[in-house]
């Protein structure tokens, strides 16, 4: 129960990685914070599971991160882990989902960072954990948004680490390859559509084609290394791209 007296923010935890993440805190002490989508009967039984609050808040402006900080209070620990996809050649991308994706996927960590780091310079403690992808590191097609702000997210952690060196704050970012959660699967008929190939051959031939391990990473592993850097053992690990893709990257 290390993280007992901590307050921890996490992104998109209603479900998925960031469900994974917000129970695994919990499980160490921290007070949790949630934030996602779900039915008003869902969100309460989670929040009754994790003697959680929920904070509604429209992540796609920098109003409604704002409405999430001050919702959440002094936050210790912020994982930025709400994120969307959608698959489509370029010049057939559609506008709006392009800045969609770059509101969610970036600005909103950047906003939620330069609300959160105040208190954490503050106290003299803090971690930040965005969860970027794979895809921080290497690209795939068809899926340019996404690349471009996993990327971005990459770089911006490394300038956020340095800034606060000294603070006894530490940013770092987990890059899983695919998790089996809903965003994956949402993504499958899309990429049946695009690339004319069936279900069997996306999962086989497309998504486990890139993991040598020819495995999904799951939600609890990629929690487990969250809360690790909360830890104080890892209190020098900071500005660092963490991968957890059976092995995709190291081709």
């Amino acid at each position: 129960m290390f993280l007992k007296g901590k307050r921890a923010l996490v992104t998109g935890s209603t479900s998925g990685i960031g469900l994974a993440i917000a129970r695994a805190m919990h499980a160490e002490g921290a007070e949790v914070i949630l934030s996602g989508f779900g039915s008003d009967e869902e969100i309460a039984a989670l929040c009754q599971e994790l003697d959680a609050r929920h904070v509604p808040a429209d992540l796609m402006s920098a109003a409604g991160v704002e409405a999430l900080i001050k919702g959440a209070g002094e936050v210790d620990i912020l994982v930025n882990n709400a994120g969307m996809q959608h698959v489509a050649p370029v010049d057939e991308f559609p506008v709006d989902k392009w800045d969609a994706i770059v509101a969610l996927n970036l600005s909103a960590v950047f906003h939620a960072c330069r609300l959160a780091v105040p208190g954490m310079k503050a106290r003299g403690w803090g971690r930040i954990i965005s969860t970027a992808s794979a895809h921080s590191l290497v690209a795939s097609p068809f899926k340019a948004p996404y690349v471009a702000t996993k990327h971005a997210v990459a770089g911006f952690t490394k300038s956020l680490a340095l800034e606060l060196a000294t603070s006894g704050v530490t940013a770092n970012c987990i890059s899983p390859g695919y998790v089996w959660t809903a965003l994956i699967e949402n993504q499958i008929p899309d990429t049946m559509k695009t690339r004319g190939l069936s279900r069997e051959a996306v999962i086989n031939d497309v998504l486990l084609a890139k993991q040598p391990t020819k495995r999904f990473v799951q939600p609890e592993e990629v929690a487990a290394l969250a809360v690790f850097l909360c830890r104080p053992e890892a209190g020098n690990m900071t500005g660092a791209n963490y991968s957890m893709d059976g092995g995709w990257t190291a081709e």
